[in-house]
């Protein structure tokens, strides 16, 4: 049973007033709301846990280790990795990228080539384009339409005998279309190409299944999906994991060390070095015990039909414009209205209590792609409501007056 009362009474900072108005927050893309159920985990881990891991006999260090271990597994559970020693603890999606890009700079040499799409986030285009200078890679780009979709038609004369990385995200954060991932996927290792897919956008609507998808890599950010921020995800399958050198050295990811001679830990240890985020780690498998009790299936409905919702009110205003009509997309709606610059209505939708996100969101490609400075957007999570759509409509008639 979906009940959004229920589900809403767990996010404290729902119940909070934005310049005097309660608070409708449309800004889930950028950070999910964190709940009380994940929220009381960081306070247990910092009133009953707190000890460094892996390196005490104490029974503090014995149990936060067992908490953040218990946690990897949970997350590789929930992706449906084949092994617990494939999810490496990351700072964020961002980290998680460029822990990859680090590996293969010396892999690559001049004249293999690089794909990504035309609708990725900065953090998956700018690592790439620094690994290109580093190797004489080239980049090449899989390029978008109008209805904010990528071109599949074209991607069999793009991904050649020369790809060797493949980088697109799973769902498009400025415009909510889903990639048809697994048909790249395969189109790509069908020349013995390697994906990289970032599913940070994508983890708060659908639950990727790894091993079915037999995707490369894939990358994400806890704080996305109800969690903390400053902890995420990368996946990797063993064989392709082992074969990349290390990301950082220090603690934690050695086997050995000799003024001679260091020798490197097992997966995932390797890619792990220093002290982690271990309340974040604990709390992103919280966070996943929390979305799974609700169900994605049944989050991913609600999600479907206000999304609807919305798009249906907001078409009926005046000089509106959506970016981004894909048939699959996810609870993301970027716009424009006429005449109006982004910020100003951000700006005033705030004074109503409204939390929306104005700008290129990242994804400055796409915006030049469709000729403008950046949009509006307002992206909803399972604990919107069709009411806060109604305030959302409402404010920007408000604004609309005021600015037109």
């Amino acid at each position: 049973m979906f009940d959004i009362n229920k589900i809403r009474s767990d996010f404290p900072i729902l119940s909070r007033k934005v310049n005097g108005q309660p608070l409708v927050y449309l800004d889930n893309a950028a950070t999910s709301q964190t709940p009380n159920q994940v929220i009381n985990v960081i306070t247990d881990y910092y009133t009953r846990l707190n000890s460094n891991i892996h390196r005490g006999v104490h029974k503090l260090s014995q149990e936060a280790t067992e908490a953040y271990e218990g946690a990897r597994k949970k997350i590789q559970q929930h992706f449906n990795a084949a092994h617990t020693h494939e999810i490496i603890f990351t700072a964020g999606t961002t980290e998680s990228i460029n822990l990859i890009a680090s590996g293969y700079s010396s892999i690559l040499k001049k004249g293999d080539e690089l794909v990504i799409s035309a609708l990725e986030h900065h953090s998956n285009i700018v690592p790439w384009q620094m690994l290109c200078e580093k190797t004489g890679a080239e980049l090449k780009v899989i390029p978008m339409t109008q209805k904010g979709t990528l071109d599949i038609n074209i991607l069999d004369s793009i991904i050649s005998n020369k790809t060797r990385l493949v980088f697109v995200n799973h769902v498009s954060n400025a415009l909510g279309t889903v990639n048809p991932i697994k048909e790249i996927i395969a189109k790509a290792h069908n020349v013995k190409a390697e994906v990289l897919i970032d599913g940070a956008q994508a983890c708060p609507h659908i639950k990727a299944d790894l091993q079915s998808l037999d995707v490369d890599y894939y990358v994400t950010s806890a704080h996305k999906l109800c969690g903390p921020t400053g902890v995420g995800m990368l996946y990797g399958k063993e064989a392709l994991l082992n074969k990349l050198p290390p990301y950082q050295g220090g603690g934690e990811m050695i086997a050995t060390v000799t003024f001679e001679k260091t020798t490197y830990a097992d997966l995932p240890h390797k890619f792990e070095a220093g002290t982690p985020n271990i309340s974040g780690g604990i709390a992103f498998g919280a966070a996943l015990d929390y979305m799974n009790d609700i169900g994605f299936e049944a989050i991913s409905a609600y999600e479907a039909e206000l999304l609807d919702y919305a798009t249906t009110a907001l078409k009926e205003l005046p000089g509106l414009k959506i970016y981004g009509e894909a048939p699959e997309k996810t609870a993301v709606i970027s716009f424009n209205i006429e005449g109006i610059h982004p910020y100003d209505i951000g700006s005033i939708l705030d004074q109503m209590g409204i939390a929306v996100r104005t700008g290129h969101h990242c994804a400055q490609p796409i915006m030049d792609y469709f000729e403008i400075s950046g949009t509006i957007r307002a992206s909803f999570s399972f604990y919107n409501t069709r009411e806060e759509v109604d305030r959302l409509v409402e404010g920007l008639r408000k604004a609309m007056k005021m600015l037109q």
